[in-house]
């Protein structure tokens, strides 16, 4: 079995991921605990009640633990990294596609990590398959 850790692009991936984790919570961690200053700091509109911004920053520091067993091994927690690069994309046409102006940027956080993630996470797993060694026959 190949191992998608010794990858170079593999080794990438993990690092993007492990800086959009702390990215996600860089935002998410303020947010929790002083949503309305959070609010007008970035100039969003105002939400009522306060308790849906705080709950979807709950929500994402959650989403960011469950992206943590690919930032540890990749290898074994490929479906995992799979899902953190569909999220990306999912935030991606929530905010962008679906949202008010105001949100775009929310959108445009999200498009930051999903394409050197999606590009890195595909290069790594094309280049742990060259690394596979090709099965021995019965008659090599």
């Amino acid at each position: 079995m190949s191992n998608l850790n010794a990858v170079p692009a593999g080794r990438w991936f993990k690092r993007v991921l492990w800086l959009g984790i702390l990215a996600n919570l860089a935002l998410a961690v303020p947010t929790l605990f002083a949503p309305a200053q959070l609010l007008t700091f970035s100039n969003l509109p105002q939400a009522t009640p306060i308790l849906w911004p705080q709950f979807a920053a709950l929500l994402l520091i959650l989403l960011s633990i469950f992206y943590m067993p690919a930032g540890v091994d990749l290898a074994r927690y490929k479906a995992v990294a799979w899902l953190a690069v569909g999220a990306r994309l999912a935030g991606v046409i929530f905010f962008v596609g679906f949202q008010a102006a105001a949100y775009h940027l929310l959108g445009y956080f999200d498009l930051a990590f999903f394409i050197p993630e999606s590009i890195l996470l595909v290069l790594a797993i094309r280049g742990s398959m060259s690394m596979t060694p090709e099965p021995r026959g019965a008659w090599s």
